[in-house]
């Protein structure tokens, strides 16, 4: 079933890039709404099982979702790894 997110740290274009490269063997199409804030990312989601791989894809890449529960000292730290996702997806467009 399709399930939409709220995610952080997603700026433009170039960190959306990287979510959808990464993820997309996985979970097939993504999409990204860049005008909400927070970004909201829609994809298929079959199970629980899936939505935790999902959920710990995205903290790898830097961009937790709004409703996990991590502290000021790894949010700082994800903010840091979503910079270098970033600027990965500006040279995988």
């Amino acid at each position: 079933m399709k399930k939409s997110f709220q995610a952080l740290n997603i700026k433009c274009n170039s960190c959306a890039t990287t979510v959808k490269n990464r993820l997309s063997k996985t979970f097939g199409e993504i999409e990204i709404d860049l005008e909400k804030m927070p970004r909201v990312v829609t994809l298929e989601i079959q199970d629980s099982d899936s939505e935790k791989v999902f959920r710990k894809e995205m903290i790898n890449l830097g961009y937790p979702l709004a409703d996990e529960n991590i502290g000021i000292i790894q949010q700082t730290g994800l903010k840091a790894k979503s910079f270098v996702s970033c600027s990965v997806g500006q040279f995988t467009k």
